[in-house]
């Protein structure tokens, strides 16, 4: 029976459902005139960047896509590569350009609905939140077996296993295309919120004393239109591309494994298609577990999203051993035992970021109180905690590698390293990742839910509706932030086990461009040659001296490990220098238009929103594109070796750093909000602005350097596997 069919079927559901979540949205009230005024004015201003940002990135797919069909007339690439490279970013662009949509009409009605029950505005949220992850998964699902279908149809090679491992690879450069628009998204939209957000409260807050959202405050439509762009829009594509490149790596991986067994090896390429068709459905089941009482607290209303990710979580693992048992894996037990891995993992590291972002945890209520002695102690405080935090997600990962590994390969530790096992184990490690995001359905609901609380609370500020309305919009804004810090631990953590499934991936897109160039035999280190179609990766380490003790290796290693660095200093420097700009604009505007402070005149919020975009624009263009760069130019001076060690640094130093960074910054945002609930002195005092500068520090941390570093490891991978050809056939040493 051919179960690959289950794929597209799976994607097609997602997309009903999201269809049918979004007109339910829909149908609810907008509120008063007012409203719909102010939603109105977030939404423009929300398409209007996205309209200008995609025309930037459209220019910069259009010169790549050229350079690969280039590549592609010289014998250097796969002729199908530039179609597959400008689908992977449409798609990509497509998801988040629906899930922005869908949150730019559901804050409103989320306010609106808030006024009724905390528990209509949370399945508000929620589900509309659903809608992205719901169009995440559909269109990631219908992308990947639209093009298996397309290369297996024209696709013609001499062997049935060489043909599934010229697919596989093939597909995997697509994967490039969603990697550089999630890049762009991610780094263009954090610049634009964290800039509005950041001159919103240091003059807002802090200099002129207002509360949060305060329609006074002329950056405060700028900042709610950058919680759409960058923490929908961007984090759709970013998940969109942890999504992708989870499942194209396993499936490469699972090609080249599998290339002697033509039946095993193509069951090998669709589990994890299939795994992940089945973590839809059950997602969409989970999805209408979430409901909560009236009166709960933050920790209350995690639970409620829990109970909705957990139960698919272990419906899914119940589901992996029937799947891999069916699809008649000899050692099915031990692949379904790599996917829980993988799981299990996911479920732990976003209840380690739950724990030292939430205010109900003592990490952040420590951080709130060290406010009492000023901003620098707030600082310290916050940068100490987010650096402890890195330790259980980097051990869980660990064990997780290595559960995986032996899992795969029958526990046999006393030949690890062996070419059969060393394939089947990185089989089993990369199955692991498609594991941690198959509930990515649900799981990035409860991500893409935040940005639509923080809005309805803004809405609800804005429009001046009561007291109590704006307590439960906050509750639901506090746990917003849990749940976006979670989400992020979750991206970042897929983005470590991704990420060594591509670098074995890699290996054999240079075993595809050596073959492209006639070569037939590899002379390994013990004066023995080897095929190049049947060479292992240990026989590839080898040729290529993947050593510690090759300096090509070491010099890569550390090139990988500062651009993790240098990209977050860029990334940094953008969002401060837009965000100077923003603070000039709006001490301007207090202090030149009168009876704002007053409520007497309107503040000039346009004004605000285009020095979000320009800046924006203009400043997300030189990190990107160095991402793209660094692998291609470490390639030519040092080739494969180098390239392994860049990918090899990156992958290590990026995904600890991203991690600092998404729960040092999560925990300054709640520090902030717990005491605005009305603790050590509430909001106004004296310890509230210190939090608030914490926040300030914290916003670029969170919501634009953190989140894109695992775009960044996953892209030069990416980028490595594309241009390997070109690797292969020259380099300077």
């Amino acid at each position: 029976m051919n179960y690959f069919y289950l794929v597209p079927a799976a994607s097609i559901v997602a997309l009903v459902f999201a269809y049918y979540f979004f007109k339910r949205m829909m149908k609810e009230s907008e509120g008063t005139e007012k409203m719909k005024t102010i939603a109105q004015h977030v939404r423009d201003g929300a398409m209007s960047y996205l309209k200008q940002q995609y025309k930037v990135v459209a220019i910069v797919f259009v010169i790549i896509a050229v350079l690969f069909a280039g590549m592609a007339f010289f014998g250097l690439q796969n002729s199908w590569v530039p179609f597959a490279f400008l689908t992977g970013g449409f798609f990509s662009g497509l998801a988040g350009f629906f899930g922005m949509k869908t949150a730019t009409y559901a804050s409103a009605r989320t306010a609106n609905a808030v006024q009724r029950s905390l528990n209509s505005g949370l399945k508000i949220a929620f589900r509309s939140g659903a809608v992205m992850g719901l169009v995440v998964v559909g269109l990631a699902l219908l992308d990947i077996a639209l093009w298996y279908l397309i290369l297996d149809h024209f696709v013609a090679e001499a062997t049935a296993g060489h043909k599934l491992v010229m697919i596989t690879t093939t597909m995997l450069t697509f994967g490039m295309g969603a990697s550089t628009q999630a890049l762009f998204a991610r780094v263009g939209g954090g610049i634009y919120t964290k800039a509005a957000d950041v001159g919103a409260d240091l003059v807002g807050k802090v200099e002129a004393g207002i509360p949060e959202d305060d329609p006074r405050n002329p950056a405060t439509i700028a900042d709610n239109v950058g919680d759409n762009v960058g923490d929908v829009a961007g984090m759709g594509a970013d998940l969109y591309e942890s999504y992708c490149g989870s499942i194209l790596s396993t499936a490469a991986l699972g090609a080249a494994a599998f290339n002697l067994n033509p039946e095993m090896q193509q069951n090998a390429v669709f589990a994890p298609m299939i795994i992940a068709a089945i973590g839809v459905l059950l997602s969409i089941f989970g999805i209408f577990l979430v409901r909560t009482k009236e009166d709960a607290t933050v920790r209350q209303l995690m639970s409620s999203l829990n109970r909705g990710v957990n139960v698919s979580a272990i419906l899914i693992a119940i589901s992996t051993f029937g799947i891999l048992y069916l699809l008649d894996f000899s050692n099915w037990l031990g692949l379904s035992f790599s996917v829980i891995a993988g799981l299990l993992a996911g479920i732990i590291i976003g209840q380690s970021t739950e724990y030292f972002t939430s205010h109900s945890f003592k990490p952040t209520k420590r951080i709130a109180a060290s406010a009492k002695t000023g901003p620098a102690t707030v600082i310290i405080s916050g940068m100490g905690t987010g650096f402890i935090s890195t330790s259980i997600p980097v051990l869980t990962i660990v064990l997780a590698i290595i559960i995986a590994f032996l899992s795969a390969i029958g526990f046999d530790v006393k030949n690890m390293v062996s070419a059969g096992n060393l394939s089947m184990g990185l089989y089993g490690i990369a199955i692991a990742a498609v594991g941690m995001l198959s509930t990515l359905g649900i799981t990035l609901a409860t991500d893409a839910y935040g940005p639509i609380a923080d809005n309805a609370g803004g809405n609800a500020e804005m429009s001046g509706l009561g007291p109590e309305v704006r307590k439960r919009t906050d509750a639901l804004d506090s746990l917003g932030n849990t749940t976006a810090a979670t989400g992020k631990g979750f991206a970042i953590g897929s983005a470590a086990l991704t990420g060594l499934a591509l670098l074995a991936s890699y290996m054999e897109e240079v075993r595809i461009g050596l073959i492209r160039l006639g070569e037939d035999l590899m002379l390994l280190s013990n004066g023995q040659s080897v095929e190049v179609a049947k060479a292992s990766l240990v026989d590839f380490m080898d040729y290529y001296q993947v050593t510690l003790m090759n300096p090509k290796v070491l010099a890569g290693i550390f090139i990988g490990s500062m651009m993790a660095f240098l990209f977050c200093g860029l990334t940094m420097n953008a969002v401060g220098r837009a965000a100077q700009n923003m603070v000039d604009e709006v001490r301007r505007q207090f202090r030149e238009i009168k009876g704002i402070l007053t409520g007497e005149a309107t503040p000039d919020y346009e004004r605000c929103v285009e020095i979000s975009t320009r800046g924006a624009q203009r400043e997300m263009l030189l990190p990107s594109l160095l991402a793209i760069l660094a692998p291609v130019i470490t390639g030519i001076l040092m080739g494969v070796a180098g390239v392994m060690g860049l990918l090899a640094g990156g992958l290590g130093s990026g995904f600890v750093l991203a991690i600092f960074m998404a729960n040092s910054g999560g925990a300054w945002d709640n520090a902030k909000k717990y005491i605005e609930e009305g603790h050590l002195g509430g909001k106004g005092s004296e310890a509230h602005k210190a939090t608030v500068v914490g926040d300030t520090v914290g916003d670029p941390f969170k919501d634009t350097s953190g989140p894109s570093l695992n775009i960044l490891i996953k892209l030069m991978s990416m980028v490595s596997i594309v241009m390997a050809g070109l690797t292969v056939s020259w380099s300077l040493l």
